[in-house]
């Protein structure tokens, strides 16, 4: 239903959109979406680049490669989780519709990876154009993300982030949902899934053409399909969401 609001000579207004104050709501502490995962790629950043640099100094000047720059992805899984159990509660309280409290909350999501994802391209570049900060290591620029350019390394580091929140919240609404019994059976159940499937992989002896794959697919194409991957969980959560007790 759409809120209106009365302009004060009885005609009525439409209200302002809800689900931007969903957004702002969710940034009322911008450490939670902002300056946490900031700090915590920062402190990765440093403490990557003190290592290449005493390698380098002690006579290592190959290539030195670390998965640092994908830190910040596993406080978004628990930003994720707190995105519902935190702030849903308020928000009903506020009489904000589930839809637009699940409209605002992916969408400050969006905001925050976007931002980590621009500090990802801006870093690879620098790197790039430093041979890797002067000491051969690389921090952001590493090549498999990098194989598609800067917009493919944009696409990679954005919908990493808004897959581990998706995950995140995902899971926050089946416990909301269900309690923490039917959560820890669905997860056990994936659990088993996958080693199913690596277990049908080795049975078929199929490995090399599964690794051919993703080789063909490239990063682009993981991307595509991690994307929509999330897409399906985001959908799963709403529908979810929609019978969540607060």
């Amino acid at each position: 239903m759409t809120a209106y609001a009365s302009d004060g000579a009885g005609t009525p207004t439409r209200a302002p959109n809800r689900t931007l104050s969903v957004v702002r709501m969710q940034l009322i502490n911008k450490q939670t979406y902002i300056w946490i995962p900031l700090i915590i790629l920062g402190g990765a950043f440093v403490l990557a680049l003190a290592v290449y640099a005493i390698l380098f100094n002690a006579g290592i000047d190959s290539p030195k490669y670390g998965g640092g720059a994908q830190a910040p992805l596993w406080y978004f899984l628990i930003v994720g989780v707190q995105a519902l159990t935190l702030t849903f509660p308020f928000s009903q309280a506020m009489s904000v519709t589930r839809r637009e409290f699940y409209l605002g909350t992916l969408l400050t999501a969006a905001l925050t990876s976007s931002i980590l994802a621009g500090i990802a391209v801006v870093g690879g570049l620098l790197e790039r154009a430093t041979n890797g900060w002067g000491v051969n290591g690389w921090f952001f620029g590493l090549p498999w993300i990098w194989e598609a350019g800067p917009l493919g390394a944009l696409l990679v580091n954005f919908v990493g982030a808004m897959l581990f929140f998706v995950i995140g919240f995902w899971a926050a609404t089946i416990y909301k949902r269900f309690g923490g019994l039917w959560l820890t059976i669905v997860l056990v159940g994936i659990g088993v899934l996958l080693v199913a499937g690596l277990w049908f992989v080795g049975r078929l002896d199929a490995w090399a053409e599964v690794f051919m794959w993703f080789g063909t697919v490239g990063v682009v194409g993981l991307s595509l399909w991690t994307a929509a991957l999330t897409a399906v969980l985001a959908g799963i959560a709403f529908l979810t969401l929609r019978r969540a007790v607060p």
